[in-house]
């Protein structure tokens, strides 16, 4: 058996291997495949041998236990391309909307906020390296594929990277449930960077003061934080909504 290990990353799951195949096509090293009588597992083999995958293999649910290591693989996995990361430098030069992760830690959560940005206002992605979740099974799975079709800027000092934005002219918003205004108050029609904080922490000291405006969410009275991934998805949703209505 080939060990892909070195020049690859194991992707597990349904929608997540499906788009690895959609994506990356030829270039994915192998799709393995639960040996057994599945429609699912059936229509999974169909498109990759459709999409031109070079190596299929039916496998022993053991392997794909051992291999996911308790991650819910759905009898499906796939070796796929490593993930290719922009340069900060070129997204601030093009910098439209982005989405910066400040030390989010919950796998889960990463994954989930990358799939709203790329499927609420296609957003790039901005963290820093070693201060968030590691991107795992578990963040590939969480975001459901989107991450195969998402810009991502990964760098050494998250707030090093939002002062050169800022420093750029770059709106960079952070969200903060004391910001002085609501995020429908901010004009987030230009580049702008949404600042998503910590689970628990929320924004951390020095990323705050980079922000060049706090904003806090709508909440209902009584509740006093959401879901990290949920808030990003709202701020997301603001950004996107008030581009369409400048558009029109």
């Amino acid at each position: 058996m080939v060990n892909f290990q070195d020049k690859s990353r194991l992707v597990v799951g349904l929608q997540p291997v499906r788009e690895v195949i959609r994506v990356h096509r030829e270039r994915v090293f192998e799709v393995l495949i639960e040996n057994g009588s599945s429609p699912r597992l059936e229509a999974v083999q169909r498109f990759a041998s459709d999409q031109g995958a070079p190596s299929i293999r039916r496998v022993q649910r053991a392997e794909l236990d051992r291999l996911s290591q308790g991650a819910v693989h759905q009898g499906v996995a796939a070796w796929a391309p490593l993930l290719a990361f922009t340069e900060l430098l070129d997204l601030i030069v093009g910098c439209d909307l982005m989405l910066a992760l400040d030390s989010i830690q919950d796998p889960q959560n990463f994954g989930a906020a990358i799939r709203s940005a790329v499927g609420v206002a296609a957003a790039a992605v901005l963290w820093a390296e070693h201060d968030s979740a590691p991107l795992s099974l578990a963040t590939f799975r969480a975001s459901a594929g989107a991450i195969e079709h998402a810009r991502l800027c990964r760098v050494r000092s998250l707030r090093s990277a939002l002062s050169e934005a800022a420093a750029a002219g770059i709106s960079v918003v952070g969200l903060d449930s004391n910001g002085t205004k609501s995020i429908r108050e901010c004009d987030l029609r230009g580049p702008t960077i949404l600042v998503l904080g910590s689970e628990h922490e929320g924004l951390s000291r020095g990323v705050r003061k980079e922000c060049t405006s706090l904003a806090k969410l709508p909440m209902a009275q009584g509740v006093a934080s959401l879901n990290a991934s949920v808030a990003a998805a709202i701020a997301l949703y603001e950004a996107a909504s008030q581009r369409v209505i400048s558009s029109a």
